[in-house]
């Protein structure tokens, strides 16, 4: 740049000289002189910077070679990569009548958290259900709603994918999904189990599992908390379409599956049912709502819900002759 530039203002000099003096030859000796003057003084000058210009690329090189250790921070992202797409399939059935295997994960799902399955009936004449009875995800329980039919002989590929948002507004990990997956005839539901197998899939590794564990808030209305349950009212919501909805959070701290229910409910002092009951598998929590339908209400002549009372009854779900563990009047004020 500085080349070019030079040489023009001589060229400029040479000319005005002309313009001034008429064009006579001392005038252009004169301006050849200055342009040659001119002409060195560039060259002079790009001899000295030339050293310069190379040590100024040295550091710039050092800089790039200094810089290398920040970028080898990108194996820390790579074994995390890693440890997403290490997943290796899982034969979760194999038997004489059917098998079920895990052949992958897709975190990024559209849907949600997606799993991919390889189905196979082995039988002869015989048409079987897929399905899952009970999923978790981190200890958060969570129905995919999954199930797939496969006629005799024949072979399927599946999805199941979590669609629940509490589990993103949450914040859960998925780092242990648990899940229960029961075969059967689906055309004779009498007929024995064809298969009942429960998994656990630890996508980062099972040493890297977190059961989620949630906050307390201020909000909270705390109806039970002991050594064996949990049961808290985090929030009441009347929506002019679903109706009047009361979320609810339960742990089962014990170890067997146990049934949560609601008996002689009343919302204003008139009966009024909202058909709620949940199970919560062993050492697993769930979010759960119950819910008043907006006619029912009307019906009672109830524009606003000011008390609700509910007996909260929890018990064991395969053995019905053990002794409650719990049953109790709560009274709600929201």
């Amino acid at each position: 740049m500085k080349r070019p530039l030079l040489v023009f203002l001589a060229l400029c000099l040479m000319l005005s000289v002309l313009a001034g003096c008429g064009g006579t030859s001392d005038a252009v000796t004169e301006a050849v002189s200055a342009m040659s003057e001119a002409y060195d003084e560039v060259a002079e000058t790009e001899v000295e910077t030339e050293p310069e210009t190379e040590a100024e690329a040295e550091p710039e090189a050092d800089a790039e070679t200094e810089t290398e250790p920040e970028a080898e921070a990108a194996p820390e992202e790579e074994t995390e990569a890693a440890s997403e797409t290490s997943f290796e399939e899982i034969t979760v059935i194999d038997n004489d009548q059917c098998s079920l295997v895990i052949t992958a994960l897709d975190p990024d799902n559209l849907w949600g958290y997606t799993l991919k399955v390889a189905l196979e009936n082995k039988s002869e004449d015989t048409t079987y259900m897929f399905s899952v009875l009970t999923a978790s995800v981190d200890g958060v329980e969570s129905d995919p709603y999954w199930a797939s039919e496969v006629a005799a002989g024949k072979k399927a590929n599946e999805e199941i994918t979590f669609y629940d948002d509490i589990l993103d507004e949450i914040g859960v990990g998925y780092t242990d999904i648990a899940l229960t997956f029961h075969v059967y005839d689906s055309d004779d539901w009498m007929a024995d189990d064809v298969a009942e197998e429960t998994v656990h899939i630890y996508p980062y590794g099972e040493e890297n599992a977190k059961a989620y564990v949630r906050e307390a808030q201020e909000s909270d209305v705390v109806l039970v908390d002991n050594d064996q349950i949990t049961a808290i009212v985090i929030g009441c919501e009347d929506d002019p379409i679903w109706g009047y909805t009361v979320s609810l959070y339960l742990e089962n701290k014990t170890d067997e599956e146990l049934m949560f229910s609601a008996e002689d409910v009343s919302v204003n002092g008139y009966m009024s049912d909202p058909y709620w009951a949940t199970t919560v598998d062993a050492g697993n929590c769930k979010f759960t709502e119950m819910t008043w339908y907006t006619e029912d209400l009307e019906a009672d002549g109830i524009d606003q819900v000011e008390e609700i009372e509910l007996t909260l009854w929890v018990y064991s779900y395969d053995d019905w002759t053990a002794d409650d563990i719990l049953n109790e009047t709560f009274t709600l004020t929201p």
